[in-house]
């Protein structure tokens, strides 16, 4: 931000939310950027270690995602390594895991909005992390609340298929 209003606001926060209007065309509610938003409550002695570290490795799959993008733009997928591929996979897949269907988006995406405990977020994070759903497509975590739902919403899909 170059205006010193807000740069000078920012300060005194506990947090900030970035909404983006790119994260909105994709269809994603809350259309919050998790790069450039930040919470002084994330923190190990606040929200747990497992909470902190998660959060923290999908923001680093996020920017590593965000760096590949001209390449992919420029070269396309295929050229990316092995390695690359598997964290852009991950990477898509947390993107729509973070849009949730929310109680006040409901006329934007006709959802009925759903409650998902932090822990339950949190856990269905770690497994992405982990690799333990590199099999489901990744239209499976568009609009789910938990992890259970992208699995059954994967077999769905797979059943009309």
């Amino acid at each position: 931000y170059s205006d010193p209003a807000p740069v000078a606001t920012f300060a005194h926060l506990d947090s900030s939310l970035t909404l983006d209007r790119s994260v909105f065309a994709k269809g994603l509610f809350p259309a919050v950027d998790p790069l450039s938003s930040s919470s002084r409550a994330l923190q190990p002695e606040i929200v747990g270690e497992e909470h902190y570290r998660t959060a923290s490795e999908v923001k680093q799959i996020l920017q590593r995602y965000k760096d590949l993008q001209d390449i992919i733009a420029i070269l396309g997928i295929d050229e990316l390594s092995e390695d690359d591929k598997l964290l852009v996979a991950r990477a898509r897949k947390i993107e729509k895991f973070l849009g949730q269907p929310m109680f006040v988006a409901e006329k934007f995406h006709g959802l009925n909005g759903k409650y998902v405990p932090m822990a339950d977020t949190v856990r269905g994070f770690r497994e992405i992390l982990d690799g333990q759903h590199d099999h489901l497509p990744e239209q499976a975590f568009y609009m789910v609340g938990n992890i259970e739902e992208v699995k059954e919403k994967a077999e769905k899909m797979q059943a009309e298929a």
